[in-house]
């Protein structure tokens, strides 16, 4: 049934189908235009707790986020010209991006973004991998918690990887990046170079060659965008001298018109 269901009609089960999982949103008005069942699909995917879902409805599911990502354009690892040494800077979505490893901006609960329809890197991820990447940090979370206390939660600058599901890219590297909450600190500097570096680390210890950083802790976790620059460029590139031959590609991805000014100051 499944293969011969148009992308419209997948929408329209999968909200319905989603709205039925919900006990609070079962009986909620479905829109009649496209880009609103899109909305209100994603909010769903978004508020929804890690639990198990039919496999049947995760097969729609699948189909449906495969086929919009493949609307969206995917980008190949050929399609991002080099700059120097392994080093290439990407402007744009990192869910396009078919790549050994994205890098998402986790936070300490590393269940991604409850917020519907948020613009953040942590929703936009989880929601084009689908929900099972929640289920999946969710059950690596609990056996943390199993080993280190019930309160346990994720430190900052410790990746945790999962697959990519329904992402071009093949894996995702969770990290919580350092929070600068009234100013900028050297241990908060260490912390975000900690990021890039354990995540290297984590590349290569488990063969991906090729992996995509977002802007690790700018944004909401308010770390100055050019010194985050500056120490991801220069964090990368010592890692790299350091460990040669073992990572094809390091993209730095960046979403705003000033990282990309920053980065292509120093790549």
């Amino acid at each position: 049934m499944n293969e011969r269901m148009t992308q419209d009609q997948r929408l329209d089960y999968l909200v319905e189908e989603f709205k039925a999982d919900s006990d609070e949103y079962k009986d909620l008005q479905t829109p009649n235009d496209e880009n609103g069942k899109r909305r209100v699909l994603r909010s769903l995917m978004n508020i929804r707790m890690p639990r198990k879902m039919d496999e049947s409805v995760l097969r729609v599911q699948d189909d449906y986020l495969k086929e919009r990502i493949y609307e969206n354009g995917i980008v190949e690892l050929s399609d991002v010209p080099v700059i120097r040494d392994g080093l290439s800077i990407w402007q744009g979505d990192i869910t396009r991006l078919a790549v050994d490893a994205i890098v998402n901006a986790a936070n300490s609960q590393m269940l991604g973004c409850f917020y519907p329809c948020h613009t953040c890197i942590d929703n936009c991820i989880h929601t084009f991998a689908g929900v099972q990447l929640r289920a999946e940090c969710n059950r690596q979370m609990n056996l943390l918690r199993e080993r280190c206390g019930r309160d346990y939660e994720q430190p900052t600058a410790v990746p945790m990887l999962t697959p990519g599901y329904n992402l071009p890219a093949k894996k995702v590297v969770h990290i919580v990046g350092p929070i600068v909450q009234y100013r900028l600190m050297p241990e908060l500097e260490k912390d975000l170079a900690d990021c890039y570096r354990n995540t290297l680390d984590m590349c290569m210890e488990n063969g991906l060659a090729s992996v995509a950083f977002c802007c690790i802790s700018t944004g909401v976790f308010h770390f100055p965008n050019k010194r985050a620059a500056e120490i991801a460029v220069q964090t990368v590139t010592d890692w790299m001298k350091e460990h040669p031959g073992y990572m094809e590609r390091v993209i730095f991805n960046v979403f705003k018109d000033e990282d990309k000014k920053y980065y292509e100051e120093l790549v």
